[in-house]
């Protein structure tokens, strides 16, 4: 997929006549306009359904919602969901039959996110990216992993392929079924000497989510737990800085580090569009075969 994204025509007639709806109950730029990319370079037919302005805002369900898109030709729904669970519960309640993919639920995972990070690591890290597993490398989380679908769904699948993987940040963001197992820093500049990543992975601070105070201030935060350029400097040669977005510069990263040679955040936005193609192509070109 990553090479079709390099040609000139960058499009496979494999799902066409497929319809692809992305169901977004929250805002979301990278990952809505990727989806969308995604489903139009494989031919699909797309539609943008925003929960802002519809039935939804007028009481409508889930259920309903999804019910009605598949009764007009929905062959998968790509769901975004404040609730966490909202996507296992679609795909497997028997409410539709439509393929669900999980574009991030309330708290819990981030699928496809982890996909392209893990994917964006290989080929950074790894002599030999395709087919390769990630053993013997080091991930570093930092920043707001209570809050963050995104570091739960890289735990498991950075872990899945071998990687050793530590989480950093405040106390009071790292969760307590994390605190009592090892790899746990509150330290960044700790962090750093001792674990020693090949690749650190900085997670935007979830303001909205946060219905409490879980640090002083925003300058404190950069202080102790922002990635700056004194320490890019202290990581190896190799390693790589990645970051999901949207990032809010001067506070957990800054704007050097964020624009530097180690930086792979472009990268992961073009694997996303790869990674969401396969994705895709997997759940949905079976049914084009046997309708073929």
């Amino acid at each position: 997929m990553s090479e079709v994204n390099e040609r000139d025509i960058k499009k496979l007639p494999t799902l066409r006549g497929k319809t692809v709806v992305n169901l977004f109950f929250e805002d979301s730029t990278r990952t809505r306009i990727s989806f969308e990319l995604a489903a139009k370079r494989l031919s699909a037919d797309v539609i943008n359904f925003a929960a802002k302005g519809s039935s939804i805002s007028k009481g409508e369900t889930l259920k309903d919602t999804a019910q009605t898109l598949e009764a007009m030709g929905a062959d998968a729904i790509v769901l975004r969901h404040p609730s966490s669970g909202s996507a296992h519960r679609l795909a497997h309640s028997g409410w539709v039959e439509s393929s669900v993919i999980n574009a991030g639920d309330g708290l819990h995972e981030h699928p496809t996110q982890a996909l392209l990070d893990a994917m964006t690591i290989r080929q950074a890290i790894v002599s030999s990216p395709i087919g390769s597993d990630l053993s013997g490398k080091k991930v570093l989380i930092v920043g707001d992993v209570a809050h963050s679908r995104v570091a739960r769904s890289n735990l498991i699948l950075l872990k899945e392929l071998g990687a050793s993987v530590a989480i950093c940040g405040p106390a009071t963001l790292i969760p307590s079924s994390l605190a009592s197992n090892g790899g746990v820093y509150y330290s960044l500049d700790k962090a750093i000497d001792e674990f020693q990543p090949d690749a650190v992975m900085m997670l935007r601070i979830q303001t909205e989510r946060m219905e409490a105070s879980f640090f002083p201030t925003e300058r404190e935060y950069s202080r102790l737990w922002g990635m700056n350029s004194q320490r890019l400097s202290r990581l190896s040669a190799p390693s790589v800085l990645l970051h999901p977005g949207p990032m809010n510069r001067g506070m957990e990263i800054d704007a050097a580090s964020a624009d530097s040679s180690k930086a792979r955040i472009l990268d992961q936005v073009e694997n996303g569009v790869a990674v969401r193609m396969a994705v895709l192509f997997q759940l949905l070109s079976s049914d084009v075969k046997e309708a073929s």
